[in-house]
Formats: structure tokens, sequence, C-alpha cells
């Protein structure tokens, strides 16, 4: 790993860390902002991939930790945390939120914590790879990890 990371990376490495994480921060030589590039420069499924998408659910941010291999319901995650509607979040609240840029937004690392629904489907991978504060970086993980490391809720959100 280069001796100088990216800002968000450093904090994104040290929040896994104080959590107890147990994998550490890869970085990968092509930005992988979508989960279709990160699975096929890790050699993985898909489906393994946990995408961090923020949304805007009354204001207030919502983090949902889907399988790559998934599409949000927004109707239905709007339903499991009791608004009446959530939507795409843009670039600037997500950095705000979370203070990483979009196609890099880790699950930790956030300048304070934000409410988290973690997709069970990523339950069906042995190893989950998220991202790591940066387009370039990952860390492996699983489902109960991030459960864990999020103070997430599993749900289903398809």
């Amino acid at each position: 790993m280069p001796e100088k990371l990216h800002p968000s990376v450093q904090k994104v490495t040290a929040a896994l860390r104080e959590a107890g994480a147990a994998g550490e921060v890869v970085v990968l030589e092509d930005a992988a902002p979508t989960a279709v590039t990160a699975a096929a420069q890790l050699g993985c499924e898909v489906g393994a991939i946990a995408n961090s998408l923020i949304f805007d659910a009354g204001g207030e941010p919502l983090l949902v930790l889907t399988s790559g291999a998934h599409r949000v319901d927004t109707g239905l995650i709007a339903h499991l945390v009791g608004v009446s509607k959530v939507k795409r979040a843009t670039p600037e609240f997500v950095k705000a939120a979370t203070g990483q840029t979009i196609g890099g937004v880790a699950p930790v690392g956030h300048p304070a914590p934000i409410r988290t629904l973690v997709d069970t489907w990523l339950a069906k991978h042995p190893v989950v790879w998220a991202a790591a504060g940066h387009a370039h970086t990952v860390f492996p993980t699983t489902f109960e990890e991030l459960v864990r490391i999020t103070g997430g809720t599993p749900a289903d959100v398809e």
C-alpha cells in the first residue's frame, strides 16, 4: 500500500481498525467506481460487491449497503425507515454526509454515524468487498462484519 493515502482512505482505515475489522485496505490499479468495475479487478462476482449508496431520507442521510447485483427499491426502503419518500442524494449531499465522493464511499469513516441498511443478499458471499473512501480502494469484509461495524440493520432492499 502506498505510504501516502488519500485523507478519506486514512479515515476509513482508522475507522476499520477502531471497529476491529479484519480486512486491510487494498489499493486497486484502476479506479472502480461501480460494482462491475470493482468485481472485474477483484475477480469476484458482482453480487459480492457492497455498493455504498447514500439516499436523502427526508433531509437525513441514509446509507444502503447493497449487493452490486441489486437495484434498491426506494419505496421499500422508505417504508423500512419510516419516511414517505427517499431519493438519490446529490454529490454535494453525499460529500457533506460522508466526507467522501461518489464512486468511493465507504461504509465507515464518516464525520458522524449514518443510519444504515445492509442488504441481506450480501450474506450469501463469504467475502464481500466494500469501497474504502476512494475509487481506487476497497477492503474485504463479511456481511456480519458490515452489520457490526456500521451499526446497520439487515434488510431486503430489492
